[in-house]
């Protein structure tokens, strides 16, 4: 099998300066298939995905699947995937998080509602010593916010807190299902890694930057605003 050429950008982002940190992706729709395949190509291996549902044909509009994925596990999908693309194979865990796994040092937090991600947070996250960063991401049909936590920092933690809200119903089509446009993920996917780069170039100190907590864009007119909660 062809290694992965990392070449190309390893001078932005090493993989091998990320040690052996173990980055939790959960839930694999359509930011975090998309997160999960840009992680891989990084050159990052121990990545680690959560999702028990399956592949359904409203998905590949908008995630990272296949039409031959339908009917199959999303975690088992993506992991051919990541395979066929990468040559890494990925640890999958077809199961409901509710917090009470251990997770990782980095953690995408990407469940489907807010309750879910309000569960895991309390049980698994909050002020916790194995977690160094969460990353969440929120999407609309042309709008997206990604927050960016180290969750033993309380000024972090209550900034974040206060942006929770409970679960409403959403924006749907004219058939009555939820709306989701596929480069809004592609946008918001992208912006979730690179917090994650620039979180890693910070603590190692290759750089001298700041991360953003809340980013918040939009699509049409574009737009994008940042919030520091320190």
């Amino acid at each position: 099998m062809t290694t992965l050429d990392i070449n190309r950008h390893v001078d932005i982002f090493s993989p091998d300066a990320f040690d052996s940190k173990t980055i939790d992706v959960i839930g694999a729709g359509a930011s975090g298939s998309r997160i999960v395949l840009s992680l891989a190509k990084l050159g990052l291996l121990n990545i680690r995905v959560w999702d028990f549902d399956h592949v359904e044909a409203h998905n590949i509009a908008n995630q990272a699947y296949s039409l031959e994925d339908i009917g199959k596990l999303k975690v088992e999908a993506l992991q051919e995937l990541v395979l066929k693309q990468t040559g890494t194979k990925i640890e999958i865990r077809p199961e409901k998080v509710d917090g009470s796994q251990e997770l990782g040092d980095v953690v995408f937090l990407l469940t489907d509602t807010m309750a879910s991600r309000k569960e895991i947070w309390q049980k698994g996250l909050r002020y916790k010593t194995r977690t160094r960063l969460m990353i969440e991401t929120r999407m609309g049909a042309d709008e997206g916010r990604v927050y960016t936590i180290e969750p033993k920092r309380p000024k972090q933690v209550k900034g974040w807190e206060g942006t929770l809200y409970d679960d409403v119903v959403t924006e749907v089509s004219a058939c009555g299902t939820s709306i989701s446009v596929g480069p809004t993920a592609e946008y918001l996917s992208g912006l979730a890694v690179w917090q994650m780069i620039r979180w890693h170039a910070i603590i190692s100190k290759q750089a001298e930057d700041k991360v953003d907590h809340e980013i918040i864009f939009g699509m049409r007119a574009p737009f994008i605003i940042t919030r520091s909660f320190e």
